[in-house]
């Protein structure tokens, strides 16, 4: 990945330096959630308006808990339409992750969603991602080329349209969804299904051949290990709601004598 000197991206730089980059899934509403994995070195975090209850507020919150730090922003968008991107981005998060992308021309719609024309039809506003209009000229400078398009790949379609979602100009990062993908391929309520993980290490290597990177949250520090090998150069630890869950499992559950259906995130 190449990185123009403009970039402000902390998660591009980390990329291009062929550093892997360990992030956390933001789904509490506290900016502490934030201001703690920043003091821990996380290197980003992706706050998800998809499920659950968090809003746009909630993603402005984490982005001043941020500020000041080397830890990338990130959100991950309820639907790759106009307004979830443009607002994302007009708050200024350092990318968006794009849920449920099927095609290659869905994909190049959300690009020109992020992207200030001629590339694409992202309108100017005045927001805080341009300090409210006090940077507007330095941002929309660097904005085409800094801000990061991520979609998930976790459906069978995508899959199956793979090397025309990864030839799409401008892709330079793609997340993977494992339970969901599993789903799609009628493996409900399993983490990767028959094939599965195979399917994910294929589209991982056709990725890698393009310098595309590739992402996927980490079921265990040893499985963590393992994605890296693999060349996966996003991990996720899990989920802040999922950590403290583990947590009670583990304290909570050996005092009680209890043992709990396991927990993915």
């Amino acid at each position: 990945m190449k990185v123009s000197e403009l970039s402000t991206n902390p998660l591009r730089r980390k990329f291009a330096s062929g550093k892997t980059a360990y992030g956390l899934w933001v789904t509490l509403e506290s900016p502490a959630v934030t201001e703690i994995a920043a003091a821990m070195g996380v290197d980003w975090i992706c706050i998800d308006l998809e499920h659950g209850a968090l809003d746009f507020s909630d993603v402005l919150n984490h982005l001043r808990a941020a500020k000041g730090t080397d830890m990338a922003v990130i959100a991950r968008v309820p639907a790759s339409r106009v307004d979830t991107i443009k607002k994302c981005l007009d708050i200024g998060v350092d990318g968006v992750v794009l849920p449920l992308i099927n095609s290659a021309d869905e994909l190049r719609e959300a690009f020109e969603h992020a992207r200030y024309p001629t590339v694409g039809k992202r309108g100017l506003g005045g927001e805080r991602a341009v300090r409210w209009g006090l940077g507007i000229a330095e941002y929309i400078r660097r904005a085409n080329e800094d801000a990061l398009v991520i979609p998930v790949i976790e459906t069978r379609s995508a899959s199956e349209n793979i090397e025309a979602i990864l030839d799409v100009p401008g892709l330079e990062t793609i997340f993977f969804g494992p339970a969901d993908l599993s789903s799609s391929m009628g493996y409900i309520g399993e983490w990767e299904g028959p094939g599965v993980a195979e399917d994910i290490l294929r589209i991982q290597r056709s990725a890698a051949k393009r310098g595309i990177v590739s992402g996927v949250i980490g079921m265990t520090p040893e499985d963590m290990n393992a994605r890296e090998t693999q060349g996966f150069q996003m991990i996720g630890l899990g989920s802040d709601g999922g950590m403290l869950i583990k947590q009670f499992k583990q304290l909570f559950g050996k005092l009680k004598g209890e043992t709990y259906e396991h927990n993915w995130f």
